[in-house]
């Protein structure tokens, strides 16, 4: 099969996002299907582009008319796909439904093309608590669109347990993990040690709750302790996390009231071999702790499946139907309560499974067989 997989936006190496569609790519080619990635940039020539593979298909120069044509104008896909007799279009929806991407998507079903549209979380509005002006802005035409661009796709990929979104039947997978891509920790730390290191690995925003893990961290140091806590966060930090929000108290705020500027670690972006030795040392993992701030309460996060075929236990509070019975897995209540920090050093402490068995229980989770699913499913 001939397949499209379209992105609004080009790649990033330190992006989590991009790592996961690389992934994706790479399963479709493995089930054996020829596969064009569709992307937007900016060239050296500073040029507003979109490419397909290394080809421009579209050049809309500079300047603010650039900027606006590269919202409306999406010709350049519709050629490609008819030319090259393409048989379907896997799009990441970039929360863009407008009379444009309506059209597009149209014009493909009318040349006999399917459409499956991943929607990477479900409900997306409350996310965007906090933007910029313009961004919601674009969320309220989306909310106009999306129902109608619902109707111009053959399926909706969904995290979620949603049997429909706007509208349209969806296709429920898991995230996937790239096993290749996943190294297992080759550490095996010693329960009796004096330390506990906790790592989380994101892009932080406020749905990650991990104010809560600091607050916890904070009431565990108030108190007689026999054990010294680290708290290693590993990616960007918003600045709205920081410092005090509509949200949540802020990291700052939270560090200072309770003293523990030592216990909370800020790597910055981490890849590689030092994203690797981060892993090694820690202990336990932290995935999401506030999607309820989100309204979401079942969804199948990339981050819960990294940390899984890492080999690492690890901690999260919303549903999510993979791990919730695993022996690995301690779960948080979805409330805006102190993350208790004397229950993961309990469960750390009689946890006696090796990375190798955490890892082996998620096999089935594989993008190749997430991906097969889609294409079966149209």
């Amino acid at each position: 099969m001939r397949i499209i997989f379209l992105l609004y936006h080009g790649f990033s190496e330190s992006s989590g996002i991009s790592k996961k569609i690389l992934c994706q790519i790479k399963a479709l080619r493995e089930l054996g299907h020829r596969v064009n990635v569709c992307t937007y940039d900016m060239n050296k020539n500073r040029h507003r582009v979109r490419m397909m593979d290394e080809e421009i298909i579209e050049d809309y120069g500079t300047g603010k008319w650039a900027a606006v044509r590269k919202r409306i104008s999406y010709d350049g896909i519709y050629r490609y796909a008819v030319a090259q007799e393409v048989n379907m279009i896997y799009v990441r929806s970039f929360h863009n439904a407008n009379p444009f991407t309506v059209r597009l998507f149209y014009r493909l079903q009318k040349a006999g093309i399917k459409i499956a549209m991943e929607i990477p979380t479900y409900p997306y509005d409350s996310e965007y608590k906090g933007f910029p002006f313009f961004t919601r802005c674009g969320l309220q035409i989306d909310r106009l669109f999306r129902k109608t661009l619902a109707k111009r796709v053959n399926g909706i990929v969904t995290f979620s347990d949603e049997k429909t979104i706007f509208g349209q039947r969806t296709v429920r997978i898991s995230n996937g993990v790239d096993f290749d891509t996943v190294p297992l920790r080759k550490t095996i730390n010693n329960n009796s040690s004096p330390t506990l290191h906790l790592i989380g690995v994101a892009e932080v925003h406020y749905w990650h709750g991990y104010d809560r893990l600091i607050h916890g961290l904070g009431e565990y140091y108030r108190q007689y302790h026999d054990k010294e806590i680290y708290f290693h966060i590993v990616g960007g930090v918003w600045k709205s996390e920081m410092y005090h929000s509509q949200h949540a108290p802020g990291f700052h705020e939270l560090i200072t009231h309770y003293h523990i500027k030592k216990q909370v670690i800020f790597h910055g972006q981490k890849m590689g071999k030092e994203l690797d030795e981060l892993f090694d040392l820690a202990d336990f993992a932290i995935g999401s702790l506030a999607r309820h701030r989100s309204h979401i309460d079942k969804i199948k996060t990339l981050k819960n499946r990294e940390y899984a075929a890492r080999g690492i236990p690890f901690i999260y509070s919303e549903t999510d139907e993979d791990f919730d019975r695993m022996p690995y897995i301690l779960k948080a209540p979805a409330d805006e309560s102190a993350i208790d920090i004397t229950k993961i050093i309990r469960f750390c402490s009689t946890l006696d499974i090796p990375p190798k068995q955490i890892r082996n229980s998620i096999y089935h989770l594989s993008w190749k067989n997430q991906m097969e699913k889609v294409i079966k499913e149209l």
